[in-house]
């Protein structure tokens, strides 16, 4: 039995002698930091047999091991020694090919992860890159369809803007220069005029309202509104153009139930989807606007009879003065009702979409149910 005492001082020895080695050890590591994960595990081997060593050695010279004995320790610690060395080289090799595998696959042009198995912490990283590459592409694929509705916008805009400025400058001319005398034709085109400007004014007023949408800069003023209310507004905000066009237009709300809505902003959207169904539907067609609620979702459906929308247009109807077919477009404006009416419906954290149903489309908005 050790008495306490020697037990004591063999552990104080061997640990302040496993002390130094440590502090060389980090030393090293710290002077080798910037070098392979390899040549780090190498010095940790090493580091470790050393200190086995060094204890060994400090402890057989405070009990007076005999030379023999003491060869046959060393060796064996020894022995031992170089096989975790043999293995922290192994380990290290390992780590450093599959880092070179990883870099190899961020370095490509589309990284996919590795099929080769990688440690559980590399196979993580390749993870969350494959993840973060898939954020980047999807963001960089929204950049450019956004760069390409800015181009369509301004090409769109332009030609809408040219037309009434031409007519414009036109009619004033003919004004000033009195070429047109007589008094209807000088009120025709005052009323004209007027007409004109009133599209210009409804233009800016979309780019305005885009514009803020797109910057986030939409400030809602959310109440309890009834959804008859939006769908009675919306139907005779669009009256005129249905009469004038002979288009039969009809509104219908099956539950009242109120949304927490801002009624200014969501009556806008409405409308414009009112609007667009009307320019689609041809004369003795009919739209109709129906609103419900189903579970804890209000929903509201304009169902046109504009014949269609084909199906490579669907998902870029809302795009930003996207028109599609020609022949749909004359008198359609800048192609910002849509998109505005999406903007607005998604600030309410709503959902809005299109499908082609019977003899035309239906849009359907669905809206949180706030009771």
């Amino acid at each position: 039995m050790i008495p306490f005492e020697d037990l004591l001082l063999v552990v104080f020895y061997a640990a302040l002698a496993a002390l130094v080695v440590a502090a060389v050890a980090l030393g090293a590591l710290y002077a080798l930091r910037g070098r392979s994960v390899a040549t780090q595990l190498l010095v940790v081997g090493a580091a470790t047999v050393l200190a086995t060593v060094s204890g060994i050695l400090v402890i057989s010279f405070l009990m007076l091991i005999n030379d023999h004995d003491r060869s046959v320790v060393l060796a064996v610690v020894m022995s031992a020694g170089l096989v975790a060395m043999g293995v922290s080289v192994l380990l290290g090799r390992r780590l450093v090919a599959a880092n070179r595998t990883l870099v190899e696959a961020v370095r490509a042009d589309r990284f996919r992860r590795p099929p080769a198995r990688l440690p559980a912490e590399l196979a993580e990283l390749s993870r969350e890159l494959e993840a973060a590459y898939d954020r980047l592409a999807a963001s960089h694929e929204r950049e450019q369809a956004l760069e390409t509705s800015r181009r369509e916008l301004v090409a769109w805009v332009s030609h809408d803007l040219r037309t009434p400025l031409a007519g414009l400058r036109a009619m004033a001319e003919a004004l000033e220069d009195e070429v047109v005398a007589d008094r209807d034709t000088v009120h025709r085109y005052h009323g004209r005029i007027r007409v004109e400007v009133e599209r210009l004014t409804e233009m800016v007023d979309d780019l305005f309202e885009l514009s803020r949408i797109h910057a986030g800069a939409l400030r809602l003023s959310r109440q309890r509104v009834g959804l008859a209310d939006l769908v009675a507004e919306a139907v005779a905000g669009a009256e005129a153009l249905a009469r004038a066009k002979g288009v039969r237009l009809h509104g219908d709300v099956r539950e009242g139930l109120p949304v927490q809505v801002d009624a200014g902003e969501l009556g806008r959207a409405l409308r414009n989807l009112v609007v667009n169904a009307i320019r689609h539907t041809p004369s003795d067609g009919a739209v109709e606007i129906i609103g419900e609620v189903r579970g804890d979702v209000a929903r509201v459906t304009v169902a046109d009879a504009c014949g269609g929308i084909p199906e490579d247009d669907l998902p870029r109807v809302f795009d930003v003065a996207f028109r599609g077919e020609a022949a749909r477009t004359p008198g359609g404006g800048a192609g910002l009702g849509l998109a505005i009416a999406r903007g607005i419906v998604e600030a309410h954290a709503g959902e809005i979409g299109v499908a082609n149903e019977g003899p035309g489309c239906r849009f359907e908005v669905r809206l949180p149910l706030v009771v």
